[in-house]
């Protein structure tokens, strides 16, 4: 088999020149979520001022001299960026400044994500996957595919694996194993501090026998209680420290999520990512945007069915299901008159 031969595929990647974009471009760039063997055309949108900063981002692409790339195409027009897309990455979004209420945040987003959305239902492939990054995730995936009725609504997700792999950190943490020793750990509802991170059902690898988490921790109030926390506000902790957002495992998470839903999930393994809520047995509202557990095969995800649900689950899981209704509301309101 010829390194990189076959049909390039289009990947794009919106807010390319900002922070999440420089550490993911090289990650899809070099192979890591398409496959090695999978020749790649880049489509970098941005806003008008910073095309200056893209051209650069551009510049350095072509000197990691990487032998996927077949070409670059850095555009600030939405009739440029969706045409033809398979695959659509949104990282770019308003980020919310001090003093700025999350209607405002809401209201600033709803007009780029109904842009992007009418963009990919005009130019982009009907089998095109959408994956939401820019933040209120969640809210911005459901306005995006509102937006695009022509594409399957199974098509958008939006990005709850930094969570997810966030959560699976902190109980390997805890008990002096790899990540990689941990699965099946779950991130309920919105991608803010109402997510629910569950581990009543992920399993974890001690001394080669597989063990349930609250069994191998034996600590159920770490469990119910700082874990939960230092998950759902592991990004704010992240910006206090860093005074700048979560890049680098943003951009890792993106790849895992991407490379699942290109190349499915293992067997016996779910991972969580926010999906249209129609036909879940979890008694989660319809048209939500809401994180469950999923299995992906051939492209396409199904939920993880008949998980038990606990009375502590069920009113965490409730809560982060109000606060995107809320959020719903909030931004239909804003999508008939933008």
């Amino acid at each position: 088999m010829l390194r990189g031969g076959g049909e390039p595929i289009r990947v794009l990647v919106t807010g390319a020149a900002g922070q999440i974009a420089y550490s993911l471009l090289y990650s899809i760039a070099k192979g890591d979520v398409f496959g090695k063997e999978q020749p790649l055309v880049l489509v970098l949108l941005d806003i008008t001022p910073m095309m200056t900063v893209l051209e650069g981002v551009v510049m350095e692409l072509q000197d990691c001299a990487l032998p996927l790339l077949r070409e670059v195409i850095p555009t600030d027009k939405e009739e440029v960026a969706f045409k033809d897309l398979d695959i659509a990455i949104l990282v770019g979004s308003m980020p919310r400044r001090e003093g700025m209420e999350r209607k405002d945040l809401l209201k600033a987003n709803v007009k780029i994500f109904k842009s992007q959305g009418a963009a990919l239902d005009k130019y982009a492939k009907k089998t095109v996957k959408v994956v939401v990054v820019g933040n209120p995730a969640n809210t911005n995936c459901l306005i995006a595919s509102k937006s695009a009725p022509s594409i399957p609504k199974e098509n958008f997700s939006c990005l709850t694996r930094l969570d997810h792999n966030r959560a699976k950190s902190q109980i390997a943490l805890k008990l002096g194993v790899t990540s990689n020793d941990v699965k099946n750990v779950i991130i309920w509802g919105n991608h803010s501090s109402t997510q629910y991170p569950d581990v009543n059902h992920a399993k974890v690898n001690v001394k080669g026998k597989e063990v349930g988490v609250y069994e191998a921790i034996k600590d159920d109030s770490w469990l119910k209680g700082d874990f939960i926390l230092t998950v759902q506000q592991r990004g704010a902790a992240v910006i206090k420290a860093r005074k700048l957002s979560s890049a680098m495992s943003a951009a890792k998470a993106i790849c895992d999520h991407v490379r699942d839903i290109w190349f499915g999930t293992p067997a016996g393994e779910f991972v969580s990512m926010g999906v249209i809520s129609d036909g879940n047995s979890y008694g989660v509202p319809e048209d939500l945007l809401y994180s469950f557990p999923v299995v992906i095969k051939d492209k396409t995800w199904k939920f993880v069915e008949g998980l038990p649900i606990n009375d502590f689950s069920r009113e965490k899981m409730d809560l982060t299901a109000k606060e995107l209704t809320e959020e719903k509301e909030t931004a239909v309101e804003f999508l008939s008159s933008a």
